[in-house]
């Protein structure tokens, strides 16, 4: 006779009531209780800036680490009907170029309470399509480093969430924003370049869809005609080292000469135009050609390359829209606030100058 050996039944560790990580989780009412206070205290306790008196803090931190208590976000947004994150819009390119901005906009945040959710796009243009992914994930408000229409902003108006605008125009839309000041930057740099003899530009652009670099260009062209200048020759860019060098062979092709001075949409194609016209062209920097950029990366102080160019205050701009979107979501006050930043010129050693004047100095 064929023996049959029967299983055992399963111990009570194998049993899926009594695993332990199916085992039930402990609550803020389970603190509550050893800890001898109301559960509203125990929320209190877990909650960035609330009050509560140090004698209870120390008895609901006590009794929580006894019971290896974690705070449920998900059950704790259920009762204040808030996420507590904040969608952060932001390009690769600014991503990549502008690690700052995260990083100040990230530790402001946090000391609201508040987590940051980034959703980052390849370009400007596409940032419709993640929208929908915004909306659900029902965020407390959100951080725009990017261009919006007027039916995008009026979609975050019909849902309510709060919106800031970060250093992008906003075409006279109704929107709290913080900006640097392009016009008065741009001015800064144009008039220096011409008061030291600059007559014929160059102007290594950004991508086409980029609102901040349309607002740049537009207004170098503007302020070169109102100086009777010839209008400068223009090229785009993508925001990159190569288009940086690839826009300098451009111009010189179509000028059949070298420029006065080339003004690039940001730093990193600056650095790439300075290269090429260093290394692969043999044009003398800043002799012969001044170059310079806009905003100022830490390698543009390098001293292989002590850039010219313009510092945004990224970080002040980027805690400024931490404060105000906070300020927003807790007021819910409709009335929008734009605040503007000033940019600083720096001389740096890529461009031909003469000494700035009297004023400025004494500035």
């Amino acid at each position: 006779m064929k023996k049959i050996q029967l299983a055992s039944p399963p111990s009570s560790v194998d049993h899926p009531d009594t695993h332990p990580a199916l085992a039930r989780r402990v609550t803020s009412y389970d603190v509550a209780l050893a800890a001898g206070v109301s559960q509203s205290a125990v929320s209190r306790c877990f909650k960035p800036g609330a009050s509560v008196s140090k004698d209870t803090r120390n008895r609901v931190m006590k009794a929580a680490a006894s019971l290896d208590y974690i705070p449920n976000a998900a059950a704790r947004s259920l009762i204040t009907r808030r996420s507590n994150m904040v969608a952060v819009i932001m390009t690769n390119m600014a991503n990549l170029y502008y690690p700052e901005a995260l990083s100040a906009l990230s530790l402001q945040l946090a000391r609201q309470g508040k987590r940051v959710l980034l959703f980052s796009l390849e370009r400007e243009a596409d940032v419709g399509r993640i929208l929908p992914d915004i909306w659900q994930y029902q965020v407390d408000g959100v951080i725009a480093a990017a261009s919006l229409s007027n039916e995008q902003v009026a979609e975050f108006a019909r849902r309510q969430v709060p919106l800031v605008v970060l250093n992008r125009a906003t075409r006279g839309q109704p929107v709290n924003s913080i900006a640097c000041d392009q016009q008065d930057s741009s001015r800064m740099l144009l008039n220096r370049l011409v008061a030291a003899g600059h007559r014929q530009f160059g102007i290594i652009d950004g991508p086409a869809d980029s609102q901040l670099s349309i607002e740049r260009r537009q207004i170098a062209i503007s302020l070169l005609s109102e100086l009777g200048l010839p209008p400068a020759v223009l090229v785009h860019g993508r925001y990159d080292y190569s288009s940086g060098a690839a826009g300098l062979r451009e111009i010189v092709k179509q000028l059949g000469k070298v420029p006065d001075a080339i003004v690039c949409g940001n730093d990193v194609m600056a650095i790439g135009c300075l290269d090429c016209a260093r290394h692969e062209l043999h044009i003398d920097v800043p002799g012969e050609l001044s170059v310079a950029g806009f905003d100022a990366v830490e390698p543009s102080n390098w001293l292989s390359y002590n850039l010219t160019t313009l510092r945004q205050p990224i970080q002040k701009m980027s805690q400024a829209a931490a404060d105000l979107l906070c300020h927003v979501i807790d007021s819910r006050d409709p009335a929008p606030e734009r605040r503007i930043f000033g940019a600083q010129f720096i001389e740096g050693a890529t461009a031909r100058l003469l000494p700035p004047p009297v004023a400025a100095l004494a500035a």
